[in-house]
C-alpha cells in the first residue's frame, strides 16, 4: 500500500473509531473529508508532506496534519493506537465488515455485547441479529456472507500489491552479505491474481553463513523442508534450504537458498511450479541445469513462460499452445477511460495529453451512462456537450479521439439509451452495475442480449468480480463467451488489480472460440493509466498474443472493427 493510500487508511479509521465512541459529528467529519482531501490529491504526497504545503490543501486541518506527520516521521499513527486501546478489543475488525459501519457495529455491541467477528458468526447463525431493531433477515444474511468473504480473504494480498511486498523484501536482502543473486518465484512469478506468499531464489556465497545471518536478523525465521514441497528422487537436497520469514504483519516470505548456479535454475523451475503443470512434466530429468531452457528441452517440452505454467495450458487446443507475445509496446489505442465528465477526476485534455506521452495513438472516452446517477452518467443533452469538447480536443492535440459510453445494461438486457440514439457514439462498453442479485439463467439472458445490441463493441468486466470483495454475479460464463464470439464482441479484460475481470482461468475457453479481447484499465484518473499492465499480465497467463486484442490495432483496423456490424458516422 502507498504511503498515500496508508494515510487514507488511517483517516477513515480514526473517523470510524470516533463514530463508535459517539464523538463530536464535527470531529467525525473532520477526518472522513481529509481522507477525501488527501484522496483527491493527484499522484503521490510525500513531497508535499516534506515541504508542508500539504497544509494548503483545502481540509486539512491542524488535526489531519499531525496525523500526517505522525505517520511520516514514524511510521505509526499514536492517534489511532490511542484509540484502539480505548475500544473493547475486536471492535475494530467488526468494522472491517462491509455493511455494517461504525453505527450498526455500536448497536450490536449495546444489545448483544459482541467484540468479535467470531462471536458476529454464532449471533447470525443462531439468528439473534435480525431481531435487532434496524437489521432484519436480510442484513443478517448479508453479514455472514460477508464474514464468510473476509474469513476466506485473509492472508491473501492482490497482485498490485505485491509489488510493494517484493521491493520491501528485494530491498532488505539485495546488498546482504553472501546474496549473489535473487529472484522471485512461485505465484508472484507466474502473476496469480490474488497471493499468499513472497517467494524467491537465492543464489548465495556461503549457505551456512547465510543461514547463520538471515537467522540472527530475523528471529521469527524458520526451515521448511523442500524435500516437502519439491519430492524430486535425483536432488540432493543436503544443497538448498529454505527459510520461512515475516517482514511484517501481511503475508510469509519463503526463501529458497543454493550456493550452487547450477542448482540455482532447477530450484526457480520447480519453485515457479504450479505444482499441477510440474506433474504434468512426466520425464522428471534434470542433469541439465544451465538454464530453464534447457531443463524444458531435456524433459522433451517446448519452453513455457512462467505466467502460463498452469494446468490448463495442457488443456488448450494444439493450435493455440504457443507463448503469449502481448506487450505493452504492441498497443496502440486506450479505451474504456473516464473523465470528470462523469466521475474521472481528471478532465479530457489531461487525459489525452498523459496517454499520448505514454505513446498511445488513438483513444475512446467510454464515460458513464446516464443510468449512473452515482457515477454522474452523462444524459443525452451533455453527449452532445462531450462530443464537441472530443472534437476539439482531438484536433488541437493531433491524436484520435473516439466517443465511445460504458452504457448500462439494464435489468432487461437493454442498453440505457435507444438504438436510435446509440448510433451517435464510436464505440461502446457494455456493462453491468447494477441489480446483481439475479438468478444465473436470467442474468445470462440479460448479458446475451446486451452482446446481441449491434451497437455492443466490448462486454466490460463481464462477472462483475472484485477481487477479495466481492463475488461475481451468478452466470452461465460458457454461454457469455459463445455469445461474444457469435455476434464478434470483443471481451473486457478489466485491468484494474480489484477486478482483473475475464479471469484468465476462463481466457482459455475464450481463445478456443477465437474470442476478441479489449484490455482496459477502467482509468478514472491519470495514475490508474498504469494499471494496464496487471490485465496485461493475466492476459499472457491465458496465453493470449497481441493480434487477439483490440487495443493492439492499427487504427485503420480498429475502424474496421467498430464498423463491422452497423455503419457508424465516423468523421475520417
Amino acid at each position: 500500500m502507498s504511503f498515500k493510500n496508508e494515510i487514507i487508511s488511517i483517516l477513515e479509521n480514526i473517523s470510524d473509531l470516533l463514530e463508535f465512541k459517539g464523538e463530536n459529528p464535527f470531529k467525525i467529519s473532520a477526518f472522513r473529508n481529509g481522507a477525501n482531501a488527501i484522496r483527491s490529491i493527484e499522484g503521490e504526497i510525500e513531497t508535499k508532506v516534506e515541504d508542508n504545503s500539504i497544509k494548503n490543501v483545502k481540509g486539512i486541518g491542524k488535526g489531519i496534519l499531525s496525523v500526517i506527520s505522525d505517520y511520516y516521521k514514524n511510521g505509526k499513527s499514536s492517534n489511532l493506537e490511542n484509540l484502539l486501546t480505548e475500544i473493547p478489543e475486536g471492535i475494530f475488525d467488526l468494522l472491517k465488515i462491509r455493511g455494517l459501519g461504525a453505527k450498526k457495529v455500536k448497536l450490536i455491541y449495546n444489545e448483544l455485547g459482541i467484540t468479535k467477528i467470531d462471536e458476529l458468526n454464532i449471533a447470525c447463525q443462531e439468528n439473534k441479529i435480525s431481531g435487532i431493531k434496524g437489521f432484519g433477515i436480510k442484513t443478517q444474511e448479508a453479514i455472514i456472507k460477508e464474514i464468510k468473504r473476509l474469513t476466506s480473504a485473509k492472508g491473501f494480498i492482490l497482485l498490485n500489491e505485491t509489488e510493494v511486498q517484493i521491493d520491501k523484501v528485494l530491498k532488505n536482502l539485495t546488498g546482504i552479505e553472501h546474496v549473489l543473486k535473487i529472484e522471485p518465484t512461485g505465484d508472484i512469478r507466474r502473476h496469480l491474481e490474488i497471493i499468499s506468499k513472497l517467494e524467491f531464489v537465492i543464489l548465495v556465497s556461503d549457505l551456512n553463513e547465510f543461514q547463520k545471518l538471515i537467522t540472527n536478523l530475523y528471529s521469527n525465521s524458520e526451515f521448511i523442508s523442500v524435500k516437502d514441497n519439491y519430492p524430486q528422487n535425483d536432488l540432493d537436497y543436503d544443497k538448498f534450504i529454505c527459510l520461512k520469514i515475516i517482514f511484517d504483519d501481511t503475508i510469509p516470505v519463503i526463501l529458497f537458498c543454493t550456493e550452487n548456479s547450477f542448482d540455482f535454475n532447477l530450484l526457480l523451475f520447480l519453485s515457479t511450479g504450479s505444482n499441477q503443470f510440474l506433474e504434468l512434466v512426466t520425464d522428471k530429468k534434470y542433469s541439465n541445469r544451465d538454464s530453464e531452457e534447457l531443463i524444458f528441452k531435456e524433459n522433451n517440452i517446448a519452453y513455457i513462460i512462467p505466467e502460463m505454467r498452469e494446468q490448463q495450458f495442457f488443456q488448450l487446443a494444439q493450435n493455440k499452445k504457443k507463448n503469449s507475445d502481448l506487450s505493452l509496446e504492441a498497443f496502440r489505442g486506450f479505451f474504456h477511460f473516464h473523465t470528470n465528465y462523469s466521475d474521472g477526476k481528471n478532465n479530457l485534455t489531461e487525459m489525452a495529453t498523459s496517454l499520448k506521452s505514454k505513446g498511445y495513438k488513438y483513444l475512446a472516452v467510454c464515460d458513464h451512462s446516464k443510468s449512473a446517477i452515482y457515477a454522474n452518467g452523462l444524459n443525452e443533452n451533455r453527449i452532445f456537450e462531450q462530443k464537441n469538447e472530443i472534437e476539439q480536443v482531438s484536433k488541437e492535440m493531433n491524436i484520435r479521439i473516439f466517443h465511445g459510453i460504458e452504457s448500462d445494461i439494464l435489468g432487461n438486457g437493454d442498453l440505457d439509451y435507444s438504438l436510435d440514439f446509440l448510433h451517435n457514439f464510436d464505440f461502446i462498453v457494455a456493462s453491468i452495475h447494477s441489480q446483481f442479485q439475479m438468478n444465473e439463467v436470467d442474468m445470462t439472458n440479460r448479458i446475451i442480449k446486451a452482446i446481441e445490441n449491434p451497437y455492443t463493441d466490448v462486454l466490460g468486466h463481464p462477472t462483475g468480480r472484485l477481487l477479495l470483495k466481492r463475488d461475481g454475479y451468478k452466470l452461465n460464463i460458457t454461454k457469455v463467451i459463445d455469445a461474444c464470439a457469435a455476434n464478434k464482441v470483443a471481451i473486457e479484460i478489466n485491468a484494474h488489480p480489484q477486478r482483473l475481470d475475464l479471469d484468465w482461468r476462463n481466457i482459455f475457453y475464450a481463445r478456443e472460440k477465437d474470442c476478441l479481447f479489449s484490455i482496459n484499465p477502467d482509468a478514472h484518473s491519470i495514475e490508474d493509466i498504469d494499471l494496464i499492465k496487471y490485465g496485461i499480465m493475466v492476459a499472457r497467463k491465458g496465453g493470449i498474443c497481441n493480434d487477439e486484442v483490440i487495443n493492439c490495432y492499427e487504427q485503420n483496423k480498429f475502424i474496421s472493427f467498430i464498423q463491422r456490424k452497423v455503419k457508424r458516422n465516423i468523421q475520417f
